[in-house]
């Protein structure tokens, strides 16, 4: 790992609340293409997703998301369970963050992407049930829409207007469906 990117981590850990928020920032875009680090914190990110602390456990969903495009070795196929827990935290602001983030998962290969959207579908349909379902679903459908944008898979447009069809409430079906006009 190269000096910059050590001193993001530790600025992550140790500076300011300003700094914390610079490096957490500058991370996420260096994690938006494949950086040869990945593995050099994989370990510890995993071991965030079940810290006290709910930023360090936001942070570690978020990573290991933005990280998939990273793992040759598949290994966010073993953690997801441990990612996607996250996206059901107590701290609602840290499930959301985790939940918005986990769709880069499927950036990382066929079998990772099966696997997101397999997970998306079935919580759309849970989230009806849970405190701030609308948020959640709407959060689900951009982050399918996101997927979609990068790879035109028309299965994944077919399956997020289909979610939108299952809606009864009118009024959120048209908010919905905003998401993919």
């Amino acid at each position: 790992m190269d000096e910059r990117t050590k001193e993001l981590f530790h600025q992550l850990e140790n500076g300011s609340k300003e700094e914390q928020y610079e490096a957490y920032q500058t991370l996420l875009e260096e994690m938006e293409t494949e950086v040869p680090w990945a593995y050099e914190v994989w370990d510890k990110l995993v071991d965030w997703l079940t810290d006290k602390d709910a930023h360090r456990r936001s942070r570690g969903a978020q990573f290991l998301s933005f990280l998939a495009i990273s793992d040759p070795e598949n290994r966010i196929l073993r953690d997801f369970p441990k990612v996607w827990q996250v996206t059901k935290d107590e701290k609602f602001v840290t499930a959301r963050h985790s939940l918005q983030a986990i769709w880069r998962v499927a950036l990382g290969g066929e079998k990772q992407k099966n696997l997101v959207t397999g997970y998306l579908i079935e919580r759309f349909y849970t989230a009806e049930e849970e405190k701030n379902g609308t948020l959640l679903r709407e959060d689900i459908l951009k982050g399918l829409r996101a997927l979609y944008e990068r790879d035109e898979d028309p299965y994944i447009e077919e399956q997020a207007k289909g979610l939108i069809d299952s809606v009864d409430d009118e009024k959120y079906a048209k908010k919905y469906m905003k998401i993919w006009k």
